[in-house]
């Protein structure tokens, strides 16, 4: 038989532990066709859940067709939630960049226009500072500028419900744009065989 003393503190044991276990974060990354960066953060351990959708411009809740149309300031965008314990926003950078081309400006792969820019929002001090420094040091790598934006989050707007998991629902109109919007050859011209974030380090 356990001491009283033992059975009393096991609930506080236990409230404690859930205590420590951290709320889900987010994190928002523009990186050209949000279909796309959808798939990529879904295969990382420790993703909950993408949302696609849209951040940086000037107008509420905008519509696909108006983002792409332009002038309303938006990039196409993939709010990722994650559980912190299992993974970080560093390691969710390390997949970011490894799945964009950080030197065209004001497009990505085949998509041109400044609503498929590459972007960083951060919404916190430290995520900024952590976005900053991951920016530094892919200039440095490469020994030239890159074209990637950071700007502080202000709102998320989602995209469509037909946009959302794209890459699943359609898969062989997916597969088909992919490939022939040269994004895997152009990633692997980049980043090599570190193209695509995974595994992480």
């Amino acid at each position: 038989m356990r001491p009283l003393s033992l059975l009393l503190s096991t609930p506080l044991l236990l409230l404690g532990a859930i205590a420590q276990a951290q709320e889900p974060a987010r994190a928002v990354f523009a990186g050209g066709c949000f279909w796309c960066v959808e798939e990529a953060y879904d295969k990382v351990d420790g993703v909950l859940a993408t949302t696609s959708g849209f951040s940086g411009g000037q107008v509420e809740a905008p519509s696909y067709q108006r983002v792409v149309a332009g002038g309303t300031g938006h990039a196409e965008v993939v709010e990722v939630t994650y559980d912190p314990d299992l993974v970080d926003y560093q390691d969710l950078l390390h997949v970011f960049w490894r799945n964009i081309d950080p030197f065209a400006v004001d497009r990505q792969f085949c998509d041109a226009g400044d609503s498929y820019r590459s972007a960083l929002f951060p919404m916190n001090a430290e995520q900024r500072e952590l976005a900053e420094a991951s920016l530094a040091a892919v200039e440095e790598r490469f020994g030239r500028e890159v074209a990637t934006e950071i700007s502080d989050f202000e709102a998320f707007y989602p995209a469509e419900a037909y946009h959302q998991d794209y890459y699943q629902k359609n898969p062989l109109r997916y597969r088909f744009y992919k490939s022939a919007c040269g994004r895997d050859d152009r990633l692997a011209e980049v980043w090599g065989n570190e193209a695509g974030g995974l595994p992480l380090p």
